[in-house]
């Protein structure tokens, strides 16, 4: 497993699993059959609602909780709720959280992210993330927060490498955490004849090698499924490395698409938008 070290010391995983629209049943196999699989980073969320099932699927595997890397995200609803941190904690079954991510760039965003860092100087979180921010908000948080952010999740995949903000995010020292690593699952992108052929070239599914390539471009990976056979495929991605022209390559079917467009209006949304039970 390679792993990566944020700006505060903190070392991470590069690969895990994501329960992403699973419902807690499937959250809870996933979970257990992933850590079972050797997996040892778990991403969740209060807005997927299924941090419950994800806690009890950690249970379940048998795997100590401080070998595995947990990582949830507060919903903007809760960012103003002094006890944000530890209903998310309660829920998950845990007394830390390792990468605690603010959702939605809504709502009182930065009241969130003082509540994050309340739990950091307890103890109860070790490192702060930001999923969807944009560039001027993420310096934000950098030039007025006591705590500089560690990590920012965003659509990441090679139609949509982020080469921008890879660069901003490399002067910092961020990371950065990749949602639809494969594009949603696109079949045109899947398909690429690069990755066949590198697939053929390694002995790879077209799927393996855009996760290697991403551990290779530095992204973090969460793919979600709820297939054992598949969670092990998504894993075995360390035993080789694609070289410099095949990285290069790949880089040319960046076609700066993406497969979610958060109008401001649906971003404002999130703020007054109330989660279904945590099963």
């Amino acid at each position: 497993m390679e792993t990566l070290t944020l700006n505060n010391g903190v070392e991470m995983p590069m690969a895990g699993i994501g329960v992403f629209m699973q419902s807690s049943a499937e959250a809870e196999s996933s979970v257990e059959s992933a850590l079972r699989s050797g997996v040892r980073l778990v991403d969740t969320a209060n807005g997927y609602m299924n941090e419950s099932a994800t806690g009890r699927g950690i249970k379940k595997s048998g795997v100590p909780r401080d070998d595995i890397f947990l990582v949830t995200k507060l919903w903007p609803t809760v960012y103003e709720k002094d006890d944000a941190v530890d209903a998310t904690l309660k829920r998950l079954g845990t007394d830390t959280i390792d990468l605690l991510f603010l959702h939605q760039p809504t709502a009182n965003w930065r009241a969130g992210y003082r509540q994050i860092e309340k739990a950091v100087k307890a103890g109860k979180v070790r490192a702060i993330g930001l999923s969807n921010f944009p560039e001027d908000m993420l310096q934000e948080a950098i030039d007025t927060m006591d705590i500089a952010p560690q990590m920012v999740q965003v659509e990441a995949h090679p139609y949509f490498p982020q080469t921008e903000l890879k660069k901003k995010l490399a002067e910092t020292g961020m990371g950065l955490m990749a949602w639809y690593p494969m594009g949603h699952g696109d079949k045109s992108l899947i398909q690429e004849p690069v990755f066949t052929e590198l697939g053929r070239k390694y002995g790879k599914s077209n799927a393996q090698i855009i996760l290697r390539w991403h551990i290779q471009s530095g992204n973090v990976v969460i793919p979600g499924s709820k297939n054992p056979d598949h969670i092990r495929d998504n894993f075995d991605i360390f035993d080789f490395e694609l070289t410099d022209d095949d990285m290069a390559a790949i880089a040319k079917v960046d076609k700066g698409v993406r497969y979610y467009n958060a109008t401001p209006e649906i971003v404002a949304s999130y703020a007054n938008m109330e989660l279904g039970p945590n099963l």
